[in-house]
């Protein structure tokens, strides 16, 4: 289910594929209820890498109902004449970087939430 401020992006990704460049939005946060994380890349072609790739923070509210975070992620889109959308319906994990934020093939000290679940069926993995 998607937030209302979402409406338009959502009913953008159900068109399905459209052709490149396609827009990838996914939604990290601290657990599976709020997301305080968009990252939207562009993928200019198959295979390619998305390029380029912006974030959007939000630490008091839900990035998905903020309706200018989803203002210029829908902007960043359109700059860069996004045919397609591909838009996740989850929170992913955690907003925070492995290498950057906290070290690589350790858990999230500030997310538990996210310890040993897989990240796209929220399920616990032990």
């Amino acid at each position: 289910m998607f937030h209302k401020a979402l409406w338009l992006l959502e009913k953008r990704s159900r068109r399905g594929f459209r052709g490149y460049p396609v827009a990838t939005v996914a939604f990290y946060g601290p657990d599976d209820r709020r997301a305080t994380k968009v990252a939207v890349g562009i993928v200019p072609a198959e295979g390619a890498a998305a390029d380029p790739l912006r974030r959007w923070s939000s630490a008091h509210t839900d990035a998905r109902s903020d309706a200018g975070i989803v203002r210029q992620i829908s902007e960043f889109i359109e700059t860069h004449t996004a045919k397609s959308v591909v838009l996740v319906d989850r929170i992913l994990g955690c907003p925070h970087e492995q290498g950057i934020d906290y070290p690589e093939g350790a858990a999230c000290p500030q997310c538990p939430f996210w310890a040993n679940r897989d990240r796209w069926s929220g399920e616990l993995l032990r």
